[in-house]
């Protein structure tokens, strides 16, 4: 996988007053920006192209992480406008700026031990998604996953989607349709779930369990356990 997305466009409004200031993205954990532990991981797999979803504050970004020389990479920066336009539109209006082949996308906002490398550069269908245990926060999880690797919307145990797979862009052939989107002037706002469930309705979405260290840091509170965590490593 040359390419790469982060999904950095967030309002953070869980995390505010941090977030006031500051994208999510961009908070501090363990001495250094959330988001610079992915381009260090990103940067480690052979990964030279970037483009990172932004929208709250977006001028912090170039601010902060610059080109993406210091770590060896090259960092694009795809403008969602004053309101994020979800995880589905975030995508499209990111796709331009992406190659044709495969790329990896990451929630910026997520922080895992996860060994990227074990991914595959080319998914067997449109997406491979890194599955995790069920946190606290979120226990009734999102999808099932076979032995053999498909993914199902349906069917239980479920596990938690860790914000983190390998995408065709051609899961967004159909957005239109399986986002229920009629067409709006503007960029297009939707999420991507109903297109992963399409494709797993198809049999074309696979996945694989990662059972190490996974956080969503989606409250102070989990941001401040990460960060002592991380300190103590």
């Amino acid at each position: 996988m040359r390419h790469a997305l982060i999904f950095a466009a967030g309002l953070g409004e869980r995390m505010r007053p941090l977030t006031d200031h500051t994208p999510k993205p961009l908070l501090p954990a363990g001495g250094k920006p959330l988001i610079a532990w992915h381009l260090e991981k990103l940067a480690a797999l052979g990964v030279h192209y970037v483009v990172i979803n932004t929208s709250h504050l977006a001028d912090r970004f170039p601010e902060t992480l610059g080109d993406g020389a210091r770590w060896g990479l090259r960092i694009r920066y795809a403008y969602e406008g004053p309101t994020p336009l979800e995880t589905g539109g975030g995508m499209l209006n990111a796709l331009s700026l992406l190659g044709p082949e495969p790329f990896l996308a990451i929630a910026g906002d997520v922080w895992t031990d996860a060994d990227l490398s074990a991914l595959p550069a080319e998914p067997a269908g449109l997406a491979h998604l890194l599955m995790v245990d069920n946190p606290a926060h979120h226990p009734a999880g999102d999808f099932r996953l076979d032995p053999d690797g498909r993914l199902h919307a349906g069917g239980e145990p479920r596990l938690t989607y860790g914000g983190i797979g390998v995408f065709r862009r051609e899961l967004l052939g159909g957005w239109r349709e399986a986002a229920g989107e009629t067409g709006t002037e503007g960029p297009a706002r939707f999420k991507l779930r109903p297109l992963l469930e399409a494709a797993m309705q198809a049999g074309c979405a696979h996945g694989s369990h990662h059972a190490g260290r996974w956080t969503d840091v989606g409250t102070p509170e989990r941001l401040a356990e990460l960060d002592r965590m991380l300190a103590g490593r």
